[in-house]
């Protein structure tokens, strides 16, 4: 099974991330620019939370708040589940299920963030890991 660190070593576009003090309007043209459902805070280099469009449809638009007066910080996740590199595709998707989470960031052992991890990523290749295992089974039964 694949780590994390082998799936994120990937990626080519940046971390979308935003700062607390950033309004939510900002931080959903963010999240459009990189076709992304959520996005780390982060106060310089600290992860301080996560801002979903859950968030943003449960405490801006059932509130009737302004996306453009209120400050991310005011409605981020700031209790933020995390795993690191090492963690294996199987042990985030466990994870995301029991938590009912659909993002989770990836951290080093000094803090630092080094990518984040969506559901559909896991999807995407726990689908291409079977579409493999599938071919090379064809290609033994056919030989």
């Amino acid at each position: 099974m694949k780590t994390l660190k082998q799936l994120l070593a990937s990626r080519t576009r940046p971390l979308a991330v935003v700062a607390p003090q950033d309004t939510v309007y900002h931080a959903l043209t963010v999240m459009a620019q990189h076709d992304v459902g959520a996005l780390l805070v982060l106060d310089g280099e600290q992860l301080v939370g996560i801002f979903s469009e859950r968030d943003y449809a449960r405490k801006i638009i059932l509130h009737g708040k302004s996306s453009k007066e209120t400050q991310v910080r005011e409605i981020m996740s700031d209790r933020v589940a995390y795993v690191t590199p090492a963690t294996t595709m199987d042990e985030c998707m466990a994870l995301m299920t029991e938590k009912r989470f659909r993002h989770l960031p990836v951290l080093v052992e000094d803090g630092s963030v080094v990518g984040m991890i969506s559901i559909g990523d896991l999807v995407k290749e726990t689908i291409s890991d079977q579409r493999f295992l599938i071919d090379q089974l064809e290609r033994y039964i056919a030989g």
